[in-house]
């Protein structure tokens, strides 16, 4: 039971991670159109609207809880979204990519201190081993060094937010539906999106919704981006435990190097795909369980 348990967790971040890694396309073509945080926030409410109609319940919470879920809204949607955004602006793509990649070892060092699971070695020999590969595909044959001090540190402000969603979310969703609780924090990531698009004071231009591409993109950015993925992303929590799903997100970088490979036709260096194999090798490492390698001599 524990290994399918393991193998469903598994398949459920693999996917999501595919998902993730492949949704800059999308981004990037709407963002002739639109602005990042018009962007963030027809997705949210995508995504919303089709959980509510997959789920249409309500959830009872308490204050307390009501005030978590604030915070899961902010730390992985609006600000999450917006600090990772806004660091493009400032710095190179491949310093974002690389500083977000960070999300996994800050989620296991805020899990230890949070009493929720306990630091391992395995953790850091992977995230030692998968980083290293994580910047070889980020740099893709292509080592440019320049660092933006306002740019990384929103960069790493953004990888901070995820891993305290992360440890957030395993607490409050402990006993309620995935669902709910992804609509939930949906909920509250669209109330705290609403103040970045008014403050950027750009008209929304709803007559582009109307076109193939654009409702095409945002349909796949909001229903399985963030709606099934979310959802997805919190069963593979409780299946796995927060650290180790998280160790899935140093793929992200590859997977995105590969859908630009495919659809934008832009070029994989062996330096790239030696990085791949490091960060296979790094996930792998994190993964395996206290004691495998005595109890498999």
């Amino acid at each position: 039971m524990k290994n399918r348990q393991r193998l469903t967790g598994t398949l459920f971040a693999v996917f999501t991670i595919i998902v993730w890694g492949s949704t800059f396309i999308s981004s990037k073509k709407l963002l002739g159109l639109f602005t990042p945080a018009q962007i963030m926030l027809t997705r949210f409410l995508l995504a919303y609207c089709s959980l509510w109609l997959l789920r249409p319940r309500k959830l009872s919470l308490t204050g307390r809880q009501e005030a978590v879920f604030l915070l899961l809204g902010l730390t992985g949607c609006s600000v999450y979204f917006f600090a990772e955004n806004t660091a493009l602006t400032y710095t190179l793509a491949a310093n974002v990519s690389i500083l977000v990649a960070a999300a996994p070892i800050f989620t296991a060092v805020i899990a230890h201190f949070a009493g929720e699971e306990r630091f391992r070695r395995n953790t850091l020999w992977g995230f030692l081993i998968a980083f290293t590969g994580v910047v070889l595909v980020v740099c893709n044959g292509t080592f440019v060094l320049k660092l933006s001090p306002r740019g990384d540190l929103l960069a790493l402000c953004a990888a901070l937010c995820w891993a305290v969603y992360s440890v957030l979310l395993r607490r409050a969703g402990q006993g309620l539906d995935p669902v709910l609780v992804t609509r939930r924090t949906l909920f509250w990531g669209i109330v705290t999106a609403l103040p970045l698009v008014l403050l950027e004071g750009v008209p929304y231009p709803a007559a582009a919704l109307l076109t193939p591409a654009a409702a095409g993109n945002f349909l796949f950015l909001g229903l399985i981006g963030s709606g099934l993925c979310y959802v997805l992303w919190n069963h593979a929590f409780r299946l796995l435990g927060v650290v180790a799903t998280n160790n899935f997100i140093y793929l992200n970088p590859f997977i995105t190097i590969v859908t630009a490979r495919i659809f934008l036709n832009e070029p994989i260096s062996p330096l790239a795909l030696l990085g791949a194999g490091l960060i296979t090798a790094g996930v792998a490492a994190a993964q395996r369980e206290p004691g495998a390698a005595k109890a498999s001599s």
